[in-house]
């Protein structure tokens, strides 16, 4: 909804204006979420020629700014390029993958296109190959980028951001309902389009339909095709197929993994047709285990394998084993649930009675940074509030603990677990468990304060689909959640903490007169 309004008010200001002038407009998001695409159709509800290059590990100056005729084989730059193709001064310039710039001897791509971004500068770009002033005022820039913190401060600053967040479960289905399965049974061979001849009479009467809009009810996409030449009527893709391969086989946040799981089934379609139809044998991995041609949620597996994920949860047990919580975590990949594990080490004694060790601790899972301070101010939090909650109490005193944020082999970084480990580690002094339907995100600080963290959509996306039914965000999120579609809040409890009391509240109930 944001990109279409901000391309309504774009087009609303060029009519007011009289002509249409250029922006610059930066869409981030993670992979396969449509960000080329949607660059692709505005330029076609604008009609403007599209022009698209990618900066993924460009490194020299020349690519954008042009080579000197003095030269061999020297050229103008990509932005020169690309009005010579369009054949026109103000087309759309897709400048992809922008947060992947690279830098070499040759220079640095990225200072260079300050000049090229900055609407008040590029009125007078001098491309070095040309060598005069060239007016790209009048050109619409749209750059793609995954990570905004891999694009220069200097650089981010002359775009305006639109956030693309991953799709949910339900646009999913919609999405490859309604594109990606009729795209892939029309590019295997198996649906062509309807053929359908028109009259001088008929065109009459279609140009007196669509005069009037209301009456006017869409097709289906699958509606406008009809299966090829020996392929069985009763061929489809089930929608509880389609609910399957999201839920156990491709829950990253876009749909390109999907599109390919839906191409592999197609082709392996159209070789039992083709096989069936030659009369030829096939091996038991590729030939049919059934009588029907219907692709469901029963035979899926005999297309795409066994299911990636098994299970929503690393923890099926209610309570959650104690010193375990959930938290939610948000990447360029999209929003994901996992799990902060923290065990106790209780050492021995020594000669001389005195036991060895306590107060430590120990963290692993490929940790970055960032994280790893997030850990150390955790484990300070949970000791001061543990001494107000129990006064007597002195786990952290004899026992080291050691923390675990799985899966090890996947890198991680932020502090937006900080709530989360300092639950983990209550949880385990207190030798009280945690519910096993509760999620939490905030970053802590060391007083106690809960403050604000990125991607509340895409966390919330996550909880759902981890079947969570209570979350934790932080109070100076709640704009943020009050924004994101009525759907994804339905049968969610949420609380908003500005302090760790209101956590440990919701965590561990409100019976204890102590509480921190």
């Amino acid at each position: 909804d944001e990109v279409k309004d901000t391309i309504l008010q774009f087009i609303a200001v060029g009519k007011l204006k009289g002509s249409v002038q250029g922006k610059i407009l930066l869409l981030a998001g993670p992979p396969g979420t449509g960000k080329t695409s949607i660059a692709q159709s505005v330029a076609d509800a604008l009609g403007r020629k599209f022009y698209r290059f990618s900066v993924g590990g460009l490194s020299d100056v020349s690519e954008i700014k042009g080579h000197r005729r003095t030269y061999v084989g020297a050229m103008p730059g990509k932005l020169v390029q690309g009005l010579k193709s369009s054949e026109t001064c103000n087309p759309l310039i897709l400048i992809d993958e922008i947060d992947k710039l690279g830098t070499g001897i040759r220079g640095d791509p990225a200072s260079a296109l300050l000049e090229v971004l900055d609407p008040s500068q590029n009125e007078t770009f001098r491309d070095h190959f040309l060598d005069v002033p060239l007016d790209l005022s009048k050109t619409l820039f749209m750059c793609t980028a995954n990570d905004l913190e891999r694009i220069p401060g200097p650089l981010l600053d002359r775009m305006e951001v639109i956030r693309l967040s991953g799709y949910d479960v339900p646009e999913k289905i919609a999405i490859a309902e309604q594109y990606l399965v009729p795209k892939s049974m029309k590019e295997s061979g198996l649906m062509t389009e309807k053929e359908k001849p028109v009259t001088d009479e008929e065109n009459e009467e279609q140009e007196s339909n669509a005069a009037d809009a209301d009456d006017v009810t869409s097709e289906t996409p699958l509606s406008k095709y009809i299966h090829s030449k020996d392929v069985p009527e009763s061929l489809t893709l089930s929608r509880n197929a389609i609910e399957s391969l999201v839920r156990w086989y491709c829950r990253e946040a876009g749909v390109r993994n999907l599109s390919k799981h839906i191409d592999k089934i197609t082709r392996k379609l159209a070789l039992q047709v083709v096989a069936e139809s030659e009369g030829a044998d096939l091996t038991e991995k590729s030939k049919r285990k059934n009588d029907t041609w219907e692709v469901n949620d029963d035979n899926l597996s005999d297309y795409v394998g066994k299911p990636i994920f098994t299970s929503d949860r690393l923890y099926e047990k209610d309570p959650l084993p104690h010193g375990i919580v959930m938290g939610l975590a948000w990447t360029s990949m999209g929003g994901s649930a996992l799990y902060i594990e923290t065990q106790g080490i209780k050492r021995g004694l020594d000669a001389e009675g005195k036991r060895r060790g306590g107060g430590t601790l120990k963290v692993t899972g490929q940790l970055g940074d960032v994280m790893k301070e997030s850990t150390q101010i955790a484990y300070t939090v949970a000791r001061a509030r543990l001494s107000n909650a129990d006064p007597n109490n002195t786990y952290f005193d004899e026992w080291d603990v050691h923390m675990h944020v799985p899966e090890g082999a996947t890198p991680k970084d932020g502090p937006s677990a900080g709530i989360t480990m300092v639950t983990s580690m209550l949880s385990l002094a207190l030798d009280r468990p945690i519910k096993n339907d509760l999620a939490m995100t905030g970053e802590v600080s060391l007083t106690g304060k809960v403050l604000a963290i990125g991607g509340v959509k895409e966390k919330t996306m996550a909880a759902r689909r981890a079947g969570i039914k209570c979350i934790i965000f932080p109070s100076a999120n709640k704009r943020d959640f009050e924004e994101i579609p009525e759907y994804l809040k339905e049968g969610l409890e949420v609380h908003f903490a500005d302090d760790y009391s209101t956590v440990y509240e919701v965590a561990f109930g409100k019976d204890n007169p102590n509480a921190p």
